[in-house]
């Protein structure tokens, strides 16, 4: 077991008291758990499970339900002192790096076809790792997974810059929802002080990208050490060449890429058009589910009516 707390944090309080207050605050608002995740928005069993202490809220949840129940901002500072990540179990080949996220005071990144871990949401998180896992373990590979942005996202946190092929945002992972609220949160990311995004289009065969996906991680001590991944397998080096040439190759790319705010405006534009596949399929969810209630009417109309007796034929004599 690895405990995944972040510096300086208070596990003074729980999840499962975050969600009695927040029970409290929705119950005094005359609100039912439906009616709090129509607010939001989001599923009324998101907000079950977040009272129940089940399931960990972004802090995003916790500061709109601020706004919705009128609490003055006691949500979002009491999400920020529970300990959501008390004990959670990562994969043996990844704990080194999970442990090194845990004491990094710089780390840059350079990922293709899949959003980096620490960028994920709940929800693109738990559809990418369901196919390989389900029920409790696949709940532990998300708490996991989802623990280790936890000091990135603190006020204080290490600074991390995030260079994303074109392909993590193109790359299906669940349906158009989970990818249109997967691109809202790297918005909102990227919106923090300490973490900055860059998208390299797929159209531009000018730049020179690494070969793999690749972190480079800077510890306090200063030592530096390049992770690379492959076949879900993790390799480190602190081999001074090594760092350095895939240092160059990261810094020339990241000055040939656009922008963080120009990368921000093509992460909405493929947002919109997730939007706008989620919508097609909403309606065509909507329209099947027309049709097949109209035929089970016609088909109960048709066992409903009258019966009309039908008239056979007379078997027919034969000449003597």
């Amino acid at each position: 077991m690895t405990r995944r707390n972040a510096e300086g944090a208070s596990g003074a309080t729980s999840a499962e008291m975050f969600g009695e207050v927040l029970r409290h605050f929705r119950e005094m608002a005359g609100l039912t758990q439906e009616g709090l995740a129509r607010e939001i928005p989001c599923d009324r069993s998101h907000v079950a499970r977040v009272e129940a202490g089940t399931r960990v809220p972004q802090d995003t949840f916790a500061k709109k339900c601020d706004e919705v129940l009128g609490t003055g901002g006691v949500l979002l500072r009491l999400w920020g002192r529970v300990d959501w990540y008390p004990q959670v179990q990562h994969p043996d080949w990844f704990r080194r790096r999970a442990d090194m996220e845990a004491q990094a005071v710089k780390l840059y990144e350079y990922q293709e076809m899949v959003v980096p871990g620490l960028l994920q949401s709940a929800h693109y998180a738990r559809a990418l790792l369901s196919q390989k896992a389900d029920g409790e373990l696949l709940e532990e590979r998300v708490r996991a997974r989802l623990s280790r942005q936890q000091r990135f996202l603190a006020q204080d946190g290490p600074m991390y810059i995030a260079v994303l092929d074109e392909s993590c945002l193109r790359q299906r992972v669940g349906n158009p929802a989970v990818m249109r609220d997967q691109c809202a949160h790297l918005l909102r990311l990227g919106q923090r002080p300490n973490i900055r995004l860059q998208v390299a289009p797929s159209g531009r065969y000018d730049l020179v990208r690494p070969n793999s996906s690749i972190s480079l991680i800077t510890m306090p001590d200063g030592e530096q050490w390049l992770y690379t991944e492959m076949l879900s397998r993790g390799y480190f080096t602190n081999d001074p060449e090594a760092y350095a040439r895939q240092s160059r190759t990261y810094d020339v790319l990241r000055a040939d890429v656009p922008s963080a705010r120009e990368s921000a405006a093509l992460i909405s534009e493929a947002m919109e058009g997730y939007e706008r596949d989620h919508e097609q399929s909403r309606l065509q969810h909507r329209f099947l589910d027309q049709e097949q209630l109209q035929r089970q009417r016609r088909r109960q109309l048709r066992r409903s009516g009258p019966r009309i007796p039908r008239r056979r034929p007379r078997p027919r004599q034969q000449e003597p």
